[in-house]
């Protein structure tokens, strides 16, 4: 299959060549032995590691390697395959979770590309799986021509607006996944006196909402495991040594899994 990747510095298309991707322009870009390709040029970085540490992707590796979030894997991956799209894009793919199993649901005419800004979650990525596309790259200015993707995916990762709306051909569909109302409820009940209910993202501008479903699931999670959830979560800085301790003390807990997928289509006049 023909890689569709534009140059991150001029915008030209990239073509193939042996190992290197290169445009009219001499920008090129070489593959990682993973089997990965950098396209975030060193000049366009904020820090010199963006993205999640390693610490934050080993977590995530050894939860990930259970089944506990396999039900939302295999709603995301159904849900897009039944699109048929021709083009799929999953804007902040991390480790590759959700992707190979979106890559493994369409058809294998279908283009499936991950691109994240953490080389350590891209690494991991591609050297697990081979079937999708996977770059070093910003999802704030993805290396792709503008509507070139029949899906984009947002899964627990920031929505770039302008972005989403650029790289979704007219009739596309923006997917969105979040927190659910009551996601890891119990275990914010720890570190918190008065738990909120997670709300309703807000619709994008310039999309509308299509279909909004709750998928939920409440499961015993062993001791161990609900670390490496709590280190691959936003609250993971709240947690002491006190609570990881008040963990151990079982051997399994209840956590409540829930999440909203959410459907957006562009605004056309």
């Amino acid at each position: 299959m023909t890689l569709d990747y534009r140059c991150p510095i001029c915008s030209e298309p990239l073509s193939q060549t042996n190992n290197t991707l290169g445009c009219i322009n001499r920008h090129q870009f070489d593959f990682a032995k993973e089997g990965y390709v950098n396209l975030l040029p060193v000049q366009f970085k904020r820090s010199k590691q963006p993205g999640d540490n390693l610490d934050m992707v080993q977590a995530r590796r050894a939860f990930f390697a259970t089944n506990h979030y396999a039900f939302l894997q295999q709603s995301l991956a159904r849900l897009v395959a039944s699109k048929t799209p021709k083009a799929v894009i999953d804007l902040g793919c991390g480790e590759g979770f959700y992707t190979q199993a979106i890559a493994t649901a369409v058809t294998d005419s279908t283009a499936v590309y991950g691109l994240d800004i953490s080389k350590p979650a891209v690494k991991y990525a591609a050297k697990r799986y081979t079937k999708p596309n996977f770059s070093v790259a910003s999802s704030k200015d993805a290396p792709f021509k503008s509507e070139y993707a029949d899906v984009v995916l947002s899964i627990f990762a920031p929505v770039f607006t302008q972005e989403s709306a650029r790289l979704l051909q007219p009739d596309g569909t923006l997917i969105v996944v979040g927190p659910g109302p009551k996601h890891l409820f119990e275990l914010k009940q720890k570190i918190y006196d008065d738990v909120r209910l997670h709300e309703a993202p807000e619709c994008p501008e310039g999309f509308e909402v299509v279909e909004q479903t709750l998928v939920e699931d409440n499961q015993s999670v062993a001791s161990d495991i609900v670390e490496h959830l709590i280190k691959m979560t936003p609250f993971a800085w709240k947690f002491k040594d006190s609570h990881y301790n008040e963990l151990a003390q079982r051997k399994a807990h209840n956590v409540t899994f829930s999440f909203l997928i959410t459907q957006y289509k562009k605004i056309t006049e």
